[in-house]
Order: structure tokens, then sequence, then C-alpha cells
């Protein structure tokens, strides 16, 4: 699967060594299961990175573009703040 984020995600991952938070989350692409391999694509759809996701692509679809605290409210159950920790995010 794939999921784009936006151009500030990108910006968080690359140089500061940030997680993927949903609010940077604008596409997803694909289906993949929570625990799955992703890629990351940043605005212009060049891939930047590759993670382990917390979330499948049905959840993420409806919490993409959302603060961390509104995951819990949304899906009714918060697995992590993270889409991608860092700790799980390859940077290529």
């Amino acid at each position: 699967g794939e999921v784009m984020v936006d151009d500030g995600a990108k910006k968080a991952i690359v140089q500061k060594g940030k997680s993927l938070l949903p609010s940077g989350v604008v596409k997803i692409r694909g289906s993949f299961d929570r625990g799955d391999l992703v890629t990351c694509q940043g605005p212009r759809g060049k891939e930047f990175a590759r993670g382990l996701v917390n979330y499948s692509a049905t959840e993420l679809e409806k919490i993409k573009g959302l603060r961390s605290d509104q995951i819990e409210s949304t899906l009714g159950y918060k697995y992590s703040d993270e889409v991608i920790h860092r700790d799980d995010l390859v940077v290529l």
C-alpha cells in the first residue's frame, strides 16, 4: 500500500526524524492491514520512506488529516498516536 503525505509531514520525517501523524496524511492507495509495510510518498508522488503502519487502509481513510487526539473519538479506539512510528520508518 501507499500513503501520500503533505510537504510538512515529509519535511518532519526527512529533516527532523519525526513519526508520521494522521494530520500529515492526504491520500491512501491500495489495501493494507495494521503492521504491513507501506511506502510513503510526498506531494509530487515520489517515494521517500517505507514503514510499518499502525492502522489499516480502511482505518487510515477515516483518520487522515486529523489530529492524533481525534483518533479515538473517530474510530472508537486508538492503537497509537502515530500512523508510522519513527522507530518503524526508514527514509530512502
